[in-house]
């Protein structure tokens, strides 16, 4: 198992399920965190964003970079936010890697939103067309990361994830449709809901995407970057989902009809077969059992 890591954005939804996993299987965990709180247990050393990034590298063989400061929607108006608040952190993490290229850079990046719409499964090795400024953020990140390994000999593995959910998914900017309708639900709000429900999208459980991320840090690549799509597999339609999640629930939900938004993708699909043969990864959690978990961790938490 690798030793020291270092996991930017801990307090998030995946880094808190991150931090616990490595932790679990015996690393010694230095947890960035920003403004909010998180109690990870024994073992974690929990640090603020203001402690300087070279201190925090010191002695870490893998560093996990999940900090995200906007949402699709939080940036649509403000394309300076995908630079303050990303890019510049990850730019200032990327400048400290070129004293110690041995040290492992994770990046979760978007596989929900680079690819723009597809008429088949998407590979990691079709060319990127965000649509939105988050993912145009996302894609920018990923290309400063495939120079620094080229320039400065780096390792890195960038994750593209589909739509990731499950406990600990707290409702955030209107981000995740998953939290956003079970929240409804469970305070009998109506939905806002854009477009005709006909957009398929895959949706990955929590504990299936860690499985992956720790996957890809137990077997680093030497000195260049490798891109993996982590995904289901199986395209749902948002009128499939909701109802799925309203018979797992045995609510009805509310519908709140709007017109699509121009940064609304009507189809991403994402083809695993990369992750699934070079690091043995596959996903275990079906969709109606992931959906159950998630309720019942939701009805269990306070609003």
């Amino acid at each position: 198992m690798m030793r020291r890591v270092l996991v930017v954005g801990a307090a998030g939804f995946i880094g808190q399920h991150l931090v616990r996993a490595l932790a679990a299987a015996g690393a010694s965990v230095v947890a960035q965190v920003h403004q909010r709180q998180a109690a990870f247990g024994h073992g974690v050393q929990i640090v603020t964003a203001d402690t300087a990034v070279e201190t925090l590298l010191q002695d870490c063989a893998a560093v996990a970079w999940l900090a995200s400061g906007t949402t699709p929607a939080g940036s649509a108006s403000d394309p300076r936010l995908e630079l303050s608040r990303n890019l510049g952190p990850l730019l200032r993490l990327l400048q400290a890697l070129q004293a110690q290229p041995d040290c492992h850079l994770l990046y979760v990046s978007s596989g929900g939103t680079l690819y723009g719409d597809v008429d088949h499964s998407a590979s990691e090795s079709l060319a990127m067309h965000p649509r939105s400024y988050y993912a145009a953020g996302k894609a920018a990140a990923e290309h400063f990361i495939a120079a620094y390994t080229q320039q400065y000999s780096g390792a890195a593995t960038v994750l593209r994830p589909s739509n990731v959910y499950g406990p600990g998914q707290t409702l955030h900017g209107g981000f995740g449709v998953i939290p956003a309708a079970m929240s409804c639900l469970r305070d009998g709000k109506p939905m806002p809901l854009w477009g005709d429900g006909e957009s398929l999208r895959d949706y990955l459980y929590i504990d299936d995407f860690i499985a992956a991320c720790m996957a890809a840090l137990r077997q680093p690549p030497q000195h260049s970057m490798r891109v993996f799509n982590v995904c289901s597999e199986q395209a749902t339609s948002l009128v499939q989902l909701l109802a799925l999640i309203e018979q797992v629930t045995r609510h009805t939900l509310q519908r709140d009809q709007r017109p699509a938004r121009a940064v609304d993708l009507h189809r991403v699909l994402l083809d695993g077969t990369r992750i699934r043969q070079e690091l043995c990864w596959a996903p275990r959690t079906s969709l109606h059992d992931g959906l159950q978990r998630t309720w019942q961790w939701l009805n269990a938490t306070p609003p």
